[in-house]
């Protein structure tokens, strides 16, 4: 008996049996645009934030696994408003390529960037619906996915509609349109189909993201209802028409400056290839490949690379306008498609938008609170409050004094569950 008594006093405490896990000691951005909370207390159960606060003023269960996060930064795990999933495998392209495999092995690329939350914007597949609904389980430990399913092509309004009928029965979490002619290249949708497609998705319940360039294309999809758009204008400055329609219904913008950087980048070695958060997941035949000089050649002489380099300098100068004005941004991406690196370019896009001019607090925002309102999810992604789902990054570096510190990833938590690295 003496033993047994011996035994039991010598065991380890054992873990409080609501499964409380309480991080400790960090600076926490809330992603709300409240003050960093110093030497934080962040309890998650059952996969979501029970409470947040000063250590002060937050008490912790006594038999709570409890995690020392002193001299760390936690913020919210970062919301891409918009990127792809599914269709690449290295540099090949196409919905051949797309399957359940490709689209969980990308998420979890993302997660491990700290990127929890992804809208694939197009391009959606079974799969990635079923990958979408699988967000429900308390072991999820790779990035959360929305989807568009495919995007909407039509010439005919009654045609949208029917198109729009048909993709409404799959339940996507959104429509996705193009109104755009690549560069002269290729036909633009009119105005009365693509009023069409908003229309129609407006029956269903659905909000439309829209593909743009040109600022006469944006104030047109604004006028018929158009819910998000997907990209920055790009052919000349905004001016305060646009910004008066994007206010009045508090639609946002997502900038994807990388997506333009993209085209143009690889007509020469970045510099980012050298940076070791991006070559810890590079592919190292991809990389060859880009550097290849007969490539690189047909990059630098390309008009529409080039033509694209000039409209990055356009799109940045219309984002500080945009965000002086008022007008809510989405950080998005347009990663996925081939050399546009899932979880990576997500870190360079917060670099561009500060070089644009945004603060880092405003440049944080549009990737986390500001994001997850803009696409719906408000409450649930992009916040530490209390019913949040706990999903956060452990930063060694503190990104409110310097955006580049959110590459410092020392550890990512969806759901309270630690993604492998």
């Amino acid at each position: 008996m003496l033993l047994l008594v011996a035994l039991l006093a010598a065991a380890p405490e054992p873990a409080d049996p609501s499964g409380v896990k309480a991080f400790l000691g960090s600076r926490l951005f809330v992603g709300t645009g409240e003050a960093a909370i110093e030497d934080a207390v962040l309890l998650v159960r059952e996969g979501r934030v029970e409470a947040v606060g000063p250590r002060t003023r937050i008490q912790v269960p006594p038999n709570a696994e409890r995690v020392d996060l002193t001299g760390r930064t936690v913020m919210p795990g970062l919301v891409n408003a918009h990127g792809h999933v599914g269709e690449t495998q290295g540099l090949r392209s196409g919905p051949e390529l797309y399957s359940a495999e490709n689209v969980a092995r990308q998420l979890g690329l993302y997660a491990r960037y700290g990127i929890t939350t992804v809208f694939s914007l197009g391009g959606d597949q079974d799969a990635g619906f079923r990958e979408r609904d699988q967000a429900k389980k308390p072991t999820l430990d790779r990035a959360r996915l929305h989807v568009a399913g495919p995007v909407i092509v039509a010439e005919t309004p009654e045609e949208a509609r029917r198109r729009v009928d048909e993709l409404a029965a799959k339940k996507p979490d959104l429509v996705k349109i193009r109104v755009d002619d690549n560069l002269g290249t290729a036909a633009k949708m009119p105005p009365a189909v693509y009023q069409a497609v908003i229309d129609q998705a407006h029956e269903h319940g659905l909000k439309v993201a829209v593909h743009v360039y040109y600022l006469d294309d944006a104030k047109g999809v604004l006028r018929a209802g158009a819910d998000f758009i997907a990209h920055s204008v790009r052919d000349r400055a905004v001016d305060d028409e646009l910004v008066g329609l994007l206010k009045a219904r508090d639609v946002c913008l997502c900038p994807t400056l990388m997506r333009e950087v993209s085209t143009f980048v690889y007509e020469s070695e970045p510099e980012f290839f050298a940076d070791p958060f991006f070559q810890r997941e590079a592919d190292l035949a991809v990389l060859a490949t880009l550097r290849d000089p007969k490539r690189q050649e047909e990059m630098r002489t390309s008009r529409s690379a080039q033509t694209y380099k000039t409209a990055l300098q356009t799109a940045s100068r219309n984002l500080k306008t945009l965000v002086n004005a008022g007008v809510r941004i989405a950080m998005g991406t347009d990663s996925g498609p081939p050399a546009r690196f899932q979880g990576y370019f997500e870190h360079l896009e917060l670099e561009l938008m500060a070089k644009a001019g945004l603060t880092p607090r405003q440049v944080l925002l549009s990737a986390t609170g500001d994001a997850a309102r803009c696409m719906g999810v408000s409450g649930s992604v992009g916040t530490l409050q209390a019913g949040a789902l706990a999903d956060f990054v452990v930063l060694t570096g503190n990104p409110l004094d310097d955006v580049r510190q959110t590459r410092t990833v020392q550890s990512v938590w969806i759901g309270g569950n630690r993604v492998p690295e």
